[in-house]
C-alpha cells in the first residue's frame, strides 16, 4: 500500500510538472508583450498596421458570433476605428463544425463600421499555431497585434512569436459568464502542452498556401 501511495504521488508530480512547464513557457515567451483594450487606447499603447483576430465557434444558425467571438471582434473593431491598426487578418475555420467562422466574422466587422477594404481573411486558421505560422509564411507579417480573450492571450503571443512575428496582444471583451470562463482556461492550461510541442518542432500548418499579397494590397487601398 505504502508502495502504490509513493508511486502514485511521483506520478501526479510528474503530471504536474509536464503540463506546469510548457504554460511557464507560454507566460515567459510572451512577458511584457500583454495588454488589455484601455492600454491600447492610451497614448503610447502599442500599435501595428495589422491585428489578428483569432476565430471561434458561431452561433447556431451560423449567421452570428457566440459570445467568446463577439468579444474578440468588438475589440478588434475598436481597435481599427481608434487608429491604434489600420487592417484585420481574421483567421479561422471556413468550414468549421458550427458554421463559416470567417464570414460571419467578416460580415460583424462591417456591420460594427470597418470598411470591407481592411479586412483580409484566411479561411484556414484551423487552430492557433495555424493562424500564427500563417500570417507570417502566407500573408508576410512580422508584426501585429492578437486579439483573443485574457486566458488564451498568453499562448496566442507565444506562437506568433515563436512563428517568427513581433507580436503583443489585447485582451479582449467578453461577456461570457464565469462558469464558460472557468471551463475554458482549464482547457487552455492543457492546451499549453501542444502549443510548447509546435513551437519547438516547428510543426507546419495544417493547410499550406502560396505567398498572398492580400495584406499589402488592403494596406495601400
Amino acid at each position: 500500500m505504502k508502495r502504490w501511495v509513493v508511486r502514485s504521488t511521483i506520478g501526479l508530480l510528474a503530471l504536474a510538472m509536464a503540463t506546469a512547464i510548457p504554460v511557464l513557457w507560454t507566460r515567459i515567451a510572451a512577458g511584457g508583450h500583454l495588454y488589455d483594450e484601455s492600454d491600447i487606447t492610451a497614448a503610447g499603447g502599442p500599435r501595428a498596421d495589422v491585428v489578428l483576430v483569432l476565430g471561434a465557434e458561431i452561433a447556431p444558425g451560423g449567421t452570428a458570433p457566440k459570445a467568446f467571438l463577439r468579444g474578440r471582434l468588438d475589440t478588434t473593431a475598436a481597435l481599427i476605428l481608434n487608429g491604434s491598426a489600420k487592417v484585420v487578418l481574421v483567421s479561422g475555420d471556413a468550414d468549421g463544425s458550427s458554421g463559416d467562422e470567417i464570414a460571419v466574422m467578416t460580415r460583424y466587422l462591417v456591420d460594427q463600421g470597418v470598411p470591407a477594404t481592411r479586412i483580409v481573411a484566411d479561411p484556414y486558421g484551423l487552430d492557433t499555431h495555424d493562424s500564427c505560422v500563417r500570417a507570417k509564411e502566407v500573408y508576410g507579417l512580422d508584426r501585429l497585434l492578437v486579439v483573443t480573450q485574457g486566458y488564451h492571450l498568453a499562448r496566442a503571443v507565444a506562437l506568433c512569436r515563436s512563428a517568427g512575428i513581433d507580436a503583443d496582444g489585447i485582451a479582449s471583451r467578453c461577456e461570457c459568464g464565469d462558469a464558460n470562463l472557468r471551463r475554458n482556461a482549464f482547457r487552455d492550461y492543457f492546451a499549453a502542452t501542444k502549443a510548447a510541442w509546435d513551437a519547438v518542432w516547428g510543426r507546419g500548418p495544417a493547410v499550406t498556401s502560396p505567398p498572398s499579397p492580400a495584406i499589402t494590397e488592403a494596406l495601400n487601398s
